[in-house]
């Protein structure tokens, strides 16, 4: 990594720092329907499956716009896109304010939406300014700004209380526009960009950007990312709407609780990127994906009364998740799905370092489309159900694919490429990329035998 000679520690931390704060301030623009979204719907008088299509439309945005900035991050470096973003969002947040119609809240939705785009160009940004061995841990910081989601489950119920929606949409743009100036001013650009630049060398084209998408291996962590990101985002905005439904509590409420599943979830990310360093990622995703099954079978289980026939008499009893059991699982949900999210991500700079840009917008893209389809699939699951604890199973269903998948493939992989191993498993064994993927690193892991496989602090990335 000849671009990073000269770079200090403190440079290091400051691009980390300041990265962070501008992805937490996109985050909590980004999730500002999942609380004044409430308002709204109670003002139109829309159904469930409206509501989550209001709340879902600026997942769309933020997630189809990854791909194409992540490219464009590649072309013209970090600095330059995060700070454009940054400010065309917050114009669009401002506009927001003026809208009166369901079909142009959409609309508006979609500008709002960008802000979830700067993830990519962050991962990006921030890859370039650490090395291999620290980045699953820089990555994982940089990840937590998902606790925007958290500042605005606080903060908007009470500005949506004091000011009304619309000047709540004010605020956002305010801040965000303050924040964009701010790394303008106080960032630098990134040591890759800065060492291209001054060789004369030209960016990756967006063709060879590309070409690794090929590789199922992409796809299948794009699936991996689709839970722990996709489905996070889709709960930010649906619990506060579950809680004012099924619990009946306030809005002010809603959103306090709401938070209490998203700041683990977000803040965590740094330990799941320190522990993807330290004991692989592929530990990390199958420890995310088992506790995630056995939180969301709880979670799912709806509200049931049984009658027996005892001895004398019937027997009655039911069954129902209480509130404070429904705020501890999604506690220890978000938690899990904090580690995961940062292990998906180690793997993405390690086999593809000279393409973090397009393949991490497509797999932050594919799980950003989970966050945009998952809520309306719970208001449409409820609509025809009527049980509010449908979207639980919904999730219960997702997760046993995704680990299924990922056992099946990482099994396959271990016997076709290292048959030696027969029957036996070896959880920490690098996954064995495809040859035409497979950069130097890779290829170091892959010729390792079984006895190297014990984990090690300076592990590579595992499936």
């Amino acid at each position: 990594m000849k671009h990073l000679e000269g770079v200090t520690r403190p440079q290091q931390i400051r691009a980390l720092s300041l990265s962070t704060l501008a992805f937490t301030t996109c985050f909590a623009v980004w999730t500002i329907f999942s609380i004044i979204g409430i308002k709204i719907k109670q003002d139109l008088g829309l159904n469930e499956t409206q509501f989550g299509i209001l709340v879902a439309t600026p997942i769309l945005t933020g997630s189809i716009s990854r791909i194409f900035l992540g490219i464009w991050t590649e072309q013209f470096g970090g600095r330059r896109v995060f700070s454009l973003l940054m400010l065309v969002t917050a114009a669009c947040v401002f506009l927001l304010s003026f809208v009166e119609s369901y079909a142009m809240f959409l609309v508006a939705a979609l500008g709002v939406g960008l802000a979830g785009g700067s993830f990519i160009v962050g991962i990006a940004y921030t890859s370039y300014w650490f090395e291999k061995e620290r980045q699953g841990t820089a990555l994982g910081i940089f990840g937590a700004g998902n606790a925007g989601a958290a500042v605005t489950n606080f903060a908007a119920p009470f500005l949506l209380l004091a000011l009304g929606w619309e000047q709540t949409a004010v605020v956002y743009a305010i801040v965000l526009t303050v924040v964009a100036v701010g790394f303008w001013v106080f960032s630098k650009e990134d040591p890759l960009t800065r060492s291209r630049r001054g060789q004369g060398g030209k960016a990756t084209s967006a063709r060879e950007q590309l070409a690794p998408l090929k590789h199922l291996q992409v796809w299948r962590f794009a699936l991996y990312y689709f839970f722990v990101f996709g489905a996070f985002v889709a709960l930010a905005s649906y619990l506060p709407r579950y809680y004012v439904g099924a619990y009946d509590v306030s809005i002010a409420v809603a959103g306090s609780l709401a938070a209490l599943y998203t700041l683990p979830a977000s803040v965590f990310r740094a330990l799941g990127g320190w522990m993807s360093d330290r004991y692989g990622a592929r530990s990390i995703m199958y420890l995310t994906f088992i506790a995630s099954l056995v939180c969301l079978f709880l979670l799912a289980y709806p509200e049931t009364h049984y009658v027996v026939e005892g001895k004398e008499e019937q027997i009655a009893f039911s069954l129902a998740m209480p509130l404070w059991g429904v705020v501890v699982l999604t506690v220890l949900l978000g938690f899990f799905m904090s580690l995961g999210k940062a292990a998906v991500y180690k793997h993405i700079p390690v086999y593809y370092p000279e393409n973090v840009g397009s393949v991490g917008g497509l797999v932050g893209m594919i799980g950003g489309l989970g966050g945009f389809f998952l809520p309306i699939l719970f208001g449409i699951v409820l609509d025809l159900t009527g049980v509010w604890t449908s979207s639980y199973m919904v999730l219960f269903v997702l997760v046993a694919i995704s680990l299924i998948w990922m056992h099946g493939a990482i099994r396959r992989m271990e016997r076709a490429r290292v048959p030696e191993l027969g029957e036996e498993r070896y959880r920490y064994l690098p996954e064995l990329q495809e040859p035409a993927a497979r950069h130097a690193a890779g290829r170091e892991a892959a010729e390792k035998t079984a006895d190297d496989a014990a984990p090690r602090p300076d592990r590579q990335a595992e499936a």
